[in-house]
């Protein structure tokens, strides 16, 4: 009898091996905010065919690499930019050869849906005037890759210096596709694909994609990461599949 109980706890030992609960739970994906309702559809066909579904985080690029670099366990990172993936990559904590360009996207300028506002962003546009004493919702740009790509449209533009004391930051691209979507503020800056899931604003514009460098969502697999499914998931990302997923939500390539 106490072979048998010696032979229980061993069976369940081994059963509550992190590797074991790992795999029951899914890879760890630590996501850009505007990511959400394409990876979460992504997740969802990926748990379909079989697979543990993956746990998904989502926040601001910078807040998300941050804390890989300070330990956070997790077996993905999708970044909406290349900077904070170089910061992960300079800390050697990219599994090599893993890291690859996923996705591409678009700046819009953004209000309301009630809103009349009409502007055709191009040099020295009367955006401030536009906003008149109401504040530019973006993500922050001292940071974040939407605000950082929204401030350098406009200061290709030509206008940030007539709109940076009005500027209302916030922590990530969907914190200020809300403040329009509250009428807190007149006008934001978000990516495509976030104005598109919402029917709380409205398209005003383009940003024209030569006024700042190129939005690229990079993708890699974590150095710490163990589980088996990591680079699978992966690779049904950028699979003919997982592609169609990300462009029905206005995603392009990158």
């Amino acid at each position: 009898m106490i072979q048998y109980w010696r032979l229980f706890l061993c069976l369940t030992a081994l059963l509550l091996t992190p590797a074991a609960l790992a795999a029951e739970r899914g890879p760890v994906v630590l996501a850009a905010a505007s990511l959400q309702e394409s990876l979460t559809e992504a997740a969802g066909v990926w748990a379909a065919k079989g697979h543990a579904r993956p746990v998904l985080s989502f926040a601001a690029s910078s807040a998300l690499a941050r804390q890989i670099l300070a330990g956070a366990p997790a077996d993905l990172f999708l970044s909406a930019d290349e900077d904070w993936m170089d910061a992960v990559a300079k800390a050697g904590l990219l599994r090599p050869g893993s890291r690859l360009a996923l996705l591409g996207n678009r700046l819009v300028l953004i209000a309301p849906v009630s809103s009349k506002v009409r502007l055709t962003p191009a040099r020295g546009f009367p955006i401030a005037r536009a906003l008149g004493a109401g504040r530019l919702a973006l993500a922050d740009p001292a940071a974040v890759p939407a605000g950082k790509y929204a401030k350098a449209a406009l200061t290709g533009l030509g206008v940030w210096r007539s709109v940076a004391a009005k500027i209302a930051p916030a922590e990530n691209v969907r914190a200020a596709l809300a403040l329009v979507e509250r009428g807190a503020a007149p006008l934001g800056i978000v990516y495509a694909t976030d104005a598109r899931a919402s029917k709380a604003v409205r398209i005003v514009a383009f940003l024209p994609a030569a006024s700042h460098p190129p939005i690229r969502y990079p993708v890699a697999v974590l150095k710490a990461s163990r589980h088996q499914d990591a680079a699978a998931f992966q690779a049904f990302l950028r699979s003919k599949q997982g592609r169609a997923i990300f462009a029905r939500h206005g995603f392009s390539a990158p």
